[in-house]
């Protein structure tokens, strides 16, 4: 699969997204947007794959928010639109995703960049990450679920603040936020991502899929967390990850999951 954009690479059950637009500082374009789609998908089907993780090309910016020339003259109808589709094809569908998706927030995540970090399960950071909503410095808001998923991470007070402050916050604010959970440095971010990623990957994929519908359905409007727990957790006895990670554990061996 060919990109303009982006680079995917993929080892040892890992996929590797680099959104590389160096120099744009990897702002999101309509085609970016579209390529992430695409290269997230084919991650998801693909077996081989259990965890992802994107990050941004450079040392500089993750994503330094959306590309501002692409929508500057856009009416009601198509700033709408674009909201929309954003949130349909990647944001939303990150989220959702059925395996596990790490932000390796490497520099500058600004506008669309913290909301597609914010998409994802949860995000490391380099010390030099500057994360922030500008949007209302712009006259508009947040557009691809900023408004939604900062105060659920951070708390509506907060997020009110840099939503409507407009400023930037740095890592080790993040941090204590509970924005980002790890913060290191540029040299061992993706090292402690894959090592993450790693211990993820010795769990069971059809377990690990039905957690994330579980931890998500508690923040959708309308649905039961609790209720989608019990029917998760039940549904995983008729797996065969259940009976291998029973039969291993009581036999006192490591589990061999198929995902299955």
């Amino acid at each position: 699969m060919k990109f303009n954009n982006i680079l995917l690479e993929a080892d040892n059950s890992i996929a590797t997204i680099i959104i590389n637009r160096p120099k744009k500082l990897n702002a999101l374009n309509k085609e970016t947007i579209e390529e992430l789609h695409k290269a997230i998908k084919a991650a998801e089907v693909d077996k081989a794959i259990k965890v992802l993780i994107i990050t941004g090309s450079g040392d500089k910016a993750f994503v330094a928010g959306a590309d501002i020339s692409e929508f500057a003259d856009f009416s009601v109808e198509e700033g709408t639109q674009l909201a929309a589709n954003g949130q349909t094809i990647l944001f939303d569908f990150i989220e959702n995703l059925s395996k596990p998706v790490i932000a390796a927030v490497n520099g500058f995540a600004l506008g669309g960049g913290l909301e597609l970090a914010m998409a994802c399960h949860f995000r490391l950071a380099s010390d030099n990450a500057k994360m922030g909503l500008p949007e209302v410095s712009l006259g508009v808001i947040p557009g691809y679920g900023g408004t939604q998923r900062l105060p659920q991470l951070i708390g509506k007070g907060r997020a009110m603040e840099m939503i409507m402050t407009a400023g930037m916050i740095d890592a080790n604010k993040a941090l204590s936020y509970g924005l980002v959970n790890y913060v290191t440095t540029q040299e061992e971010l993706l090292p402690l991502c894959e090592k993450i990623a790693h211990k993820i990957c010795n769990n069971s994929p059809v377990a690990i899929s039905s957690a994330i519908d579980a931890v998500n359905a508690n923040f959708k409007s309308g649905v039961n967390g609790y209720d989608v727990e019990v029917e998760g957790f039940g549904k995983c006895f008729g797996t065969a990850d259940f009976t291998e990670g029973t039969t291993a554990f009581l036999e006192k061996r490591k589990a061999n999951f198929t995902g299955e």
